[in-house]
């Protein structure tokens, strides 16, 4: 059967309004990265990373997904094969424009997490230093996301379907962020044709064998037709 591994980053968010990592000087909409999308940033001042959060999660309830969402929501649903949708966004934007299965390997602004006892549950609209977690009381709650540094959700999973596809395509990624700037070399390991759909050329550009450049709300929509015409 023929398999289909999509990978998204915040290029294919931000015509819906989300920021991206690519803003100049290392910000991330007006904030350094290593200040709130790290654990040491945390440690440092948590209460600048949860406030930061808050922001995000509120803004993420706000906007609308676009028809680069809504066309991989198509493909998923319409295509013969495969599909497996792997996200780097913390969004909800997959979902919401009609997407029911999206691995999160970089967890979801919706969600909490217990550093403690490793409890989930879903975040309230704001949560402040020594928020308490409902299961084992520890004030230790933080936004259930993977920061710099740290091990991104379900690999194995991932792995698995990229030793698989037959097609491999990465919308609206840097390349700039590993493990994920090295799927393209995996599924190129398995055989499968890899295209970059983004913006502008990301780092690992060079590795893949067909390109296609632009807004996502038009590129990703005319991939898909020609995706799903192929049958």
């Amino acid at each position: 059967m023929d398999h289909i591994v999509i990978l998204t980053g915040a290029g294919i968010s931000a015509e819906s309004g989300m920021g991206t990592f690519r803003g100049a000087g290392g910000l991330w909409e007006d904030r350094r990265v290593e200040e709130v999308a790290t654990p040491e940033g945390f440690a440092r001042d948590p209460a600048l990373v949860h406030a930061f959060y808050n922001a995000r999660r509120q803004k993420a309830a706000t906007v609308a997904p676009n028809a680069a969402h809504k066309a991989i929501a198509r493909l998923q649903r319409d295509y013969p094969g495969l599909v497996t949708l792997i996200t780097q966004n913390v969004d909800a934007l997959h979902e919401k424009g009609g997407s029911d299965r999206v691995i999160h390997m970089h967890g979801h602004l919706a969600g909490a997490l217990c550093a403690a006892c490793g409890h989930r549950w879903e975040a309230p609209a704001e949560m402040h230093p020594g928020h308490a977690c409902p299961v084992c009381n520890a004030p230790a709650a933080r936004p259930d996301v993977v920061w710099f540094g740290e091990m991104p959700y379900h690999m194995e999973e991932i792995f698995e379907a990229l030793a698989g596809c037959t097609l491999f395509a990465a919308i609206g990624t840097s390349g700039n962020v590993y493990p994920a700037a090295g799927f393209v070399q995996e599924a190129d390991r398995a055989g499968a044709h890899t295209v970059e759909i983004n913006l502008e050329p990301s780092a690992v550009v060079s590795d893949f064998a067909e390109t296609r450049f632009g807004p996502a709300t038009r590129t990703v929509p005319d991939w898909v037709d020609e995706v799903l015409a192929r049958g």
